[in-house]
């Protein structure tokens, strides 16, 4: 049976380069970086850690001491909101903004904030996923400390206008962190220019090793670390540092492909077009705007069926996709993220993201295509819903 992974915006196949990289330093070089001071091994992982930092601070235009090494974008969304307001304890600020459709990671982040006397306010969003700038000015005042967007949704694939947004979180003095663990690489990122003062990424959605992620602090902004221990990456996050995954990490960024990226854009603008033509009642979630969206993302709902029953189908056929964020797949509740762009339940339960990669072929989009449009239509068969609109 073919199997296509169209799960791509969840996590992504290792590069063979990175693989291969990695490798040695489980092997071969596999001294801790702090062991720096006592021997060569160790100055070999040392040199390996900041031979990476240095790569990925270049592709963002930040400093090499301005990225902390975490264990993820999750660790990094963390660090970020709850470093920043145990730093400001003492401070009159004391209101953290969101959007709605933030990772669950700054979500609870903030429930947590809250109960150290915080407050947290929600900003709107359209029913594209773009922040409602008018409704954070009215929220932002002299009070706040911290804003945080999301850069590019992880579910429907809106891709915010961080500068604009910064425009107006600076004109009160405030911070501005933003989640870009989706769209890292997939689009160009400059911290100094677009005014963003923290921001999280991640390895394994850029074909990078699971487990490891960054954290950008800029620099002068004063955090708390949030995990006792060593004086590890500037005494910011303790713990010894993963060199094999920080070292794989850096060699993803080295060889991620721009011509690869534009062809998975032109795999997923095609199984768009093909899901529209071949399929009726199918329902854009996300920007209209393809140029507004990560390149690997579509997100559709099929109307008068279940995204559960729609994955399970596919799943079958071997085809792998998604109905919500990877880390609440197991959950049934509707997507939190499109019930804050105004749609109903029903939308939000018949929702599918689609995000393809580097390793798929315009066949695997043909046969995904031919079975998404044979899973639709038995579904509809036996749908209640689809026969009371046929009546």
């Amino acid at each position: 049976m073919r199997r296509v992974y169209l799960d791509n915006n969840a996590t992504t196949r290792v590069d063979d380069e990175v693989v291969k990289y990695m490798s040695n330093f489980y092997l071969n070089d596999y001294a801790i970086a702090s062991s720096q001071f006592s021997h060569t091994p160790g100055i070999k992982a040392k040199q390996a850690v900041e031979n990476a930092r240095s790569v990925i601070a270049q592709k963002i235009n930040a400093k090499t001491d301005e990225i902390i090494f975490t264990s993820g974008a999750t660790e990094s969304n963390n660090l970020a909101l709850k470093g920043v307001a145990f730093a400001n304890m003492n401070s009159p600020r004391k209101k953290i903004i969101v959007s709605k459709i933030e990772h669950f990671s700054v979500l609870y982040s903030v429930r947590t904030i809250e109960k150290f006397g915080f407050k947290v306010d929600y900003v709107n969003v359209d029913n594209q996923g773009f922040v409602d700038i008018e409704h954070l000015k009215s929220l932002i005042d002299d009070k706040t400390l911290l804003v945080s967007i999301i850069y590019a949704n992880h579910e429907v694939g809106t891709v915010q206008d961080i500068t604009a947004i910064s425009e107006v979180v600076h004109k009160y003095g405030v911070y501005l962190h933003s989640d870009a663990a989706v769209n890292f690489l997939q689009i160009p990122i400059d911290v100094v220019n677009y005014g963003i003062d923290l921001m999280s990424i991640t390895s394994h959605k850029v074909y990078g090793p699971k487990g490891i992620g960054a954290l950008f602090v800029k620099k002068g902004i004063n955090i708390e670390k949030i995990m006792d221990g060593g004086f590890n990456e500037f005494n910011i996050r303790a713990g010894t540092e993963n060199v094999p995954c920080i070292a794989g990490f850096g060699k993803a960024v080295e060889v991620f492909s721009k011509e690869d990226l534009k062809r998975v854009g032109e795999l997923k603008d095609y199984l768009y077009r093909e899901v529209k033509s071949n399929i009726d009642g199918v329902l854009l979630n996300g920007a209209s705007d393809f140029k507004k969206r990560i390149p690997n993302n579509l997100n559709v709902s099929f109307e008068y069926v279940e995204g559960e029953s729609v994955i399970l189908h596919l799943d079958m056929r071997g085809i792998a996709v998604v109905t919500g964020s990877a880390c609440f797949s197991r959950s049934l509740q509707a997507s939190h993220i499109l019930l804050a762009m105004g749609f109903s339940h029903e939308r939000a339960h018949g929702s599918i993201r689609f995000s393809p990669s580097k390793y798929l072929t315009r066949k695997d989009i043909d046969y995904t295509v031919k079975n998404v449009k044979e899973v639709i239509q038995r579904l509809r068969e036996l749908s209640p819903l689809s026969k009371v609109k046929k009546e």
